[in-house]
């Protein structure tokens, strides 16, 4: 009888589903678009160490250190955003997915803005 109870008592745990194909390939996407926009932040981030050693204006605004801000800031966003869309199927399958296709929405928009940041002279 004791058996039985402590049997009753024990939480049976499931093992975490392994995601699915069309996961893994949203898990894919994102990680060529996170190193991507890594890379693209490094060539912005050296751009503004540039323009901050120039410092032609004597304007004395830290650009690198803006950016550096800026995205530390972005990735804080980011996580968020993409937790809230993804918390819309909480304990679905999908929700994985979702927030890696959220991820990689926005990783890839941010790369785009980190290229325009150049062209602004």
């Amino acid at each position: 009888m004791l058996m039985a109870a402590l049997a009753a008592a024990t939480p049976t745990t499931r093992p975490s589903p392994t995601p699915g194909p069309q996961t893994q390939r949203a898990l894919a996407e994102y990680k060529v678009a996170d190193t991507a926009m890594v890379s693209q932040w490094r060539i912005t981030n050296a751009f503004m160490k540039g323009k901050d050693a120039q410092d032609h204006r004597r304007s004395h605004f830290a650009f690198a250190d803006a950016l550096l801000t800026s995205q530390r800031a972005w990735i804080a966003y980011r996580d968020a955003a993409c937790r809230v869309e993804g918390g819309v199927h909480a304990g679905d399958v999908r929700q994985a997915l979702i927030v890696a296709q959220c991820k990689t929405a926005l990783t890839n928009a941010r790369r785009l803005q980190l290229k325009g940041l150049m062209a602004s002279e």
